[in-house]
């Protein structure tokens, strides 16, 4: 029989080498996730977890990892299970609501957000997700109260300052929203806040700012499709229509489903005479979704 002392080392040393190995797929796993290799990140989680059934933050992260290949159901299971563990972990109902929110269980986030927040009162970013989902649920007022409270426990984060802004557009209160897209702007030159201010200065009327807001929006995402559509749409209404049509065919270029962009561009062209290319674009228009070009159809194109 062995000695007891033999044992004890032997057993310290299985343990050893088990967390050495647990600790190596997890590292493992951590840099195929950022390497956004999901799948290979669930599979060295998977094995921490052989190892070690009680690792949580094993569990979180591949509820994370297989939140990103949209397997929301697994990731809201690992994180229960993590839960279970430690019912406590507050990002792990802050996964859950993110989860819940992706499969269109508002309700469900936000009661997830709120204990991820009556655990962790300084994270900003449960605020913001939290609004968010009253924001889709046309709460604005109570977004609104999510948002400030985010920018409460952090005065730099610019995205809720953006976010912000557009509940209040939401509330026809323009004016407030551009003050606080000034204030993300200061801490952030984003496509975003550039955006969403030229919507912002469109909705009072104020085409020059637009503009040069919109121009801003591209020139620091050239792939924003949006901006591009909107600027288009200024430039019609001031009748600059070669630059108009140039911006809302960028637009289509970039997204080839963009059924606005087609309509906007096909009423130009209508203008200009150009039948064929006007009808075409219509078609394409409400193919894509635009409703408003069936009546344009059936009118100018000949068609039932």
């Amino acid at each position: 029989m062995k000695s007891p002392i033999f044992l004890v080392v032997t057993l310290f040393c299985s343990l050893s080498a088990y967390s050495q190995f647990a600790n190596a797929y997890f590292n493992k796993g951590v840099t195929k996730y950022y390497r956004q290799d999901y799948n290979g990140a669930i599979e060295e989680y998977t094995k921490v977890i052989d190892l070690n059934p009680n690792d949580i933050k094993a569990y979180v992260s591949r509820g994370l990892a297989k939140y990103y290949i949209q397997d929301y159901e697994g990731d809201i299971s690992d994180q229960l299970k993590a839960l279970e563990l430690d019912a406590n972990y507050a990002d792990a109902y802050f996964n859950i609501g993110d989860a819940k929110y992706n499969l269109q269980d508002y309700s469900g986030a936000i009661l997830n957000y709120t204990k991820a927040i009556e655990l962790n009162p300084k994270d900003a970013m449960a605020y913001v997700s939290r609004g968010f989902t009253k924001q889709y649920l046309e709460d604005f007022e109570g977004a609104i109260v999510d948002f400030s409270k985010a920018i409460e426990v952090s005065p730099k984060l610019a995205d809720a300052y953006i976010s912000r802004g557009i509940a209040k557009s939401y509330l026809k209160d323009f004016e407030g929203a551009i003050n606080d897209y000034d204030k993300a702007i200061k801490i952030n030159h984003s496509s975003d806040a550039y955006y969403n201010r030229g919507n912002a200065n469109a909705e009072l009327n104020d085409a020059k700012s637009a503009l040069q807001d919109f121009t801003k929006a591209i020139k620091l995402n050239p792939e924003n499709a949006k901006a591009y559509f909107k600027r288009g749409t200024i430039e019609a209404a001031q009748k600059m229509t070669k630059s108009a049509l140039d911006d809302l065919s960028r637009a289509i270029e970039i997204n080839p489903g963009f059924g606005d962009a087609y309509y906007y561009r096909g009423m130009l062209q209508a203008e200009m005479g150009q039948n064929t290319n006007a009808c075409s674009d219509f078609q394409n228009a409400y193919n894509f979704g635009c409703a408003k070009a069936k009546s344009l159809i059936q009118k100018d194109c000949n068609q039932n």
